[in-house]
């Protein structure tokens, strides 16, 4: 029997810029399949065929203001970078993954909360992205290109021949 790999640490950068202790909270964008239900003569049930993927989205909370992320509001649609870096540890053998989340996007919205003096603040963000890959210890899991019809599934490109198709 085995135990799943806990996350024990991590680090958020924008553009580059590390948040180590200024970042709270990192949620990871929901991976989910746009379907459409289909059913038609002899089937007894409707199936969801697959038309694309869900829209991707990241959301982070800080710890407190933040000037260099609010800055940063709107920008172009892949004019920001985001990178999260996990330590996930198994406490069966003290293994740890390294899982390494690279995003492209833009912050579209920002919630600084409530402001009450001598109280802890929190400022919420949330990102529109146009790219995700995710890495496991140095294994590329998934990549998901929005805008070039790229999307990798365990190095298996599940747009190849729709690419071909188009001429690109």
């Amino acid at each position: 029997m085995g135990l799943p790999a806990k996350l024990k640490n991590f680090n958020f950068s924008v553009d580059g810029t590390s948040y180590l202790g200024e970042t709270n909270e990192v949620t990871q964008p929901k991976l989910a399949m746009q379907l459409e239900d289909y059913r038609a003569g002899g089937m007894i049930a409707p199936v969801g065929i697959n038309m694309g993927l869900e829209k991707l989205e990241l959301e982070f909370k800080t710890g407190g203001h933040e000037d260099d992320l609010i800055k940063l509001f709107g920008g172009t649609i892949s004019g920001n970078a985001f990178r999260f870096n996990g330590a996930y540890q198994h406490d069966d053998d003290d293994s740890v993954d390294a899982v390494e989340l690279v995003c492209r996007g833009r912050i579209a919205e920002i919630d600084e909360g409530s402001s009450k003096a001598g109280n802890d603040t929190e400022h919420s963000y949330k990102a529109s992205l146009t790219y995700y890959k995710k890495t496991v210890n140095g294994v590329d899991i998934i990549e998901i290109d929005t805008l070039n019809q790229i999307y990798i599934v365990d190095g298996k490109d599940r747009l190849a021949e729709i690419r071909k198709a188009m001429g690109l």
